[in-house]
């Protein structure tokens, strides 16, 4: 049995996938390009242009991929909700016989909501090397560019589909005090919105990504309210929401109007660092949390 534990090289790709021999093969788990295939990274590239077998949920969708970055892997292999118990007892033979493999999802990370970790589980009991190769994915695309405090944030992946489970989980997402980011489809996004309203958070504020990175990615904020009188973003496209804590600094530095009150001020007429150094000698608050508090007030030029 192969040791559990491998090292690379220094460019992040294994030896096997580099050409030189070895007993046993690598299982790679390649991020993709969410949308534009212009943020594939130069790492993941090199690996699917050099292993000889690339697992992925859609082979049309993973070969127009490979196709853009010159790759050509002797073998796809799909891997998908349907077939993930028969793919991975083949995948792991093909890493028992020393070839490299590929994980790779439709978009985004491997995992992270998609199949895959049957095959990698599989993979670390045999104890054949794991190699994460990260990149891109919705998730913190979304967090990247919310207006929400996320110094703290849980992953909920996609919502139940049924109405009664699906407001019971809503109802313990809104008791968090960490922000929510979740996927949601756009024939269910308007029902998961009129639950958190029926739920009492329509003045809960959100981000809405739709299609991110791709031709008509459109990102909205706003309360639930807000966001379902607009509703011209609802209808099509892929989502990844960013649901605000139920104490996000803004609602704890209710309970002390003064700091709030300070903050606010300097946030209207100075970037939020600089507000929130100020404030922080005026109050004597922590500045990291004031800065938090500064961005909510802060709106954009």
């Amino acid at each position: 049995m192969p040791a559990a534990h491998h090292a690379t090289n220094g460019t992040g790709v294994g030896e096997s996938a580099m050409g030189e021999a070895r007993m046993a093969g690598r299982l790679y788990i390649v991020a993709t390009p969410i949308g534009n295939l212009a943020d594939v990274t130069w790492r993941s590239a090199d690996i699917l242009k050099a292993v000889p077998i690339v697992a992925c949920e859609d082979t049309r969708r993973t070969r127009a991929l490979l196709t853009h970055i010159g790759a050509a892997p002797g073998r796809l292999v799909a891997l998908h909700g349907h077939n993930e118990d028969r793919a991975t007892v083949r995948l792991i033979a093909e890493l028992d016989g020393g070839s490299d493999v590929a994980l790779v999802s439709d978009a985004g990370t491997p995992l992270i909501s998609d199949p895959g970790f049957e095959l990698v589980r599989a993979a670390w009991r045999r104890g054949f090397p794991v190699t994460p190769v990260p990149g891109c994915s919705a998730i913190t695309a979304a967090l990247a560019a919310s207006p929400i405090p996320i110094n703290r944030f849980s992953f909920e992946g996609f919502l139940p589909t049924r109405r009664a489970p699906r407001r019971d989980v809503l109802k313990r997402l809104l008791a968090e005090d960490a922000a929510v980011v979740f996927f949601e489809t756009p024939h269910r996004l308007r029902d998961v919105l009129d639950d958190l309203v029926d739920c009492g958070a329509g003045g809960r504020s959100m981000l809405i990504c739709r299609e991110l990175t791709k031709r008509f990615e459109t990102l909205s904020f706003g309360t639930v309210d807000e966001i379902l009188a607009n509703g011209t973003v609802l209808d099509r496209g892929e989502f990844t929401c960013v649901l605000a804590p139920a104490q996000a600094l803004a609602d704890r530095d209710a309970a002390r109007p003064a700091v709030a009150a300070v903050v606010e001020a300097l946030a209207a007429e100075l970037p939020p660092a600089q507000a929130a150094r100020l404030a922080s000698r005026i109050t004597g608050q922590p500045r990291a949390e004031l800065y938090d508090l500064a961005t909510t007030f802060s709106t954009p030029d």
